[in-house]
């Protein structure tokens, strides 16, 4: 791995820089935090870069930094993506619960680039096998995740484009860690499942709401509270068990 670009060797050694760009990590004790640190490497996600494809085995485990956000898609024989999953700086991508061959399911994407640390699964592993308290962070976060992707099941088949719009919109919004998502409606409809003319439909609407503010690449919430209105239930579903089960982790 090579892109250093954001934290030197002295700062991956220390806990500041930890704590505050991942929060999975920063919920790491001193002890299992050290274990880890000589094998962390700071790198740099362009948008739009696949880390694993459908079939590949998951040598390497990525730890999202501030702002850096990226969805696990599945994908259909035919080359269609909706996806399953969305991962930002309270989550891992890749080598969470498997040992040994880890065939991917899905294809990971960077969706919002920027700066993550990455490390080798097996290294990973090691660490996990090695402190109860770190494995049971790691499981507790692998239920949280999979409880994402079944509410994601559930939330493509029986919401409106619209109420999905939001739920997504809200999930970017809380990890992204500012009002402004740096995100074109193309990679909105690619997530959503649906076509650009339909984003360009709901998001339109949610601006003439007073909801969000479109910008080229972007767009902005300007009302939170009415942007949780419009969205589905999955949205506080999922939070909810997500804070239950990672207090210490939940954004």
């Amino acid at each position: 791995m090579s892109g250093a670009v954001f934290a030197s060797e002295r700062d991956v050694g220390s806990r500041g820089p930890v704590h505050r760009s991942n929060r999975l990590l920063a919920a790491l004790s001193d002890r299992d935090l050290d274990v880890l640190k000589a094998h962390l490497e700071p790198v740099a996600l362009a948008r739009g870069k696949v880390l694993f494809e459908p079939g590949d085995d998951v040598v390497t485990t990525y730890f999202p930094c501030h702002r850096t956000m990226a969805s696990l898609l599945i994908v259909t024989r035919d080359g269609r993506e909706v996806e399953a999953a969305t991962i930002g700086r309270e989550g891992a991508i890749g080598g969470i619960v498997s040992e040994g061959h880890k065939p991917a399911f899905g294809r990971a994407v960077v969706q919002i680039p920027g700066d993550a640390y990455a490390i080798s699964t097996s290294h990973l592993e090691a660490a996990k096998t090695g402190s109860r308290r770190f494995g049971d962070l790691f499981s507790r976060y692998a239920d949280a995740l999979l409880a994402q992707v079944m509410q994601s099941v559930a939330c493509n088949a029986l919401h409106r484009a619209d109420q999905r719009c939001a739920r997504w919109l809200l999930a970017v919004h809380d990890r992204a860690g500012d009002k402004v998502i740096h995100l074109t409606q193309e990679s909105l409809a690619e997530m959503l499942g649906v076509q650009r003319t339909t984003v360009t439909a709901i998001t339109g609407d949610l601006q003439a709401r007073g909801l969000i503010r479109t910008y080229r690449g972007g767009l902005e919430v300007i009302d939170r509270p009415g942007l949780e209105r419009v969205a589905c239930e999955c949205y506080a579903a999922v939070e909810a068990h997500f804070a239950e089960l990672l207090p210490e982790v939940a954004v």
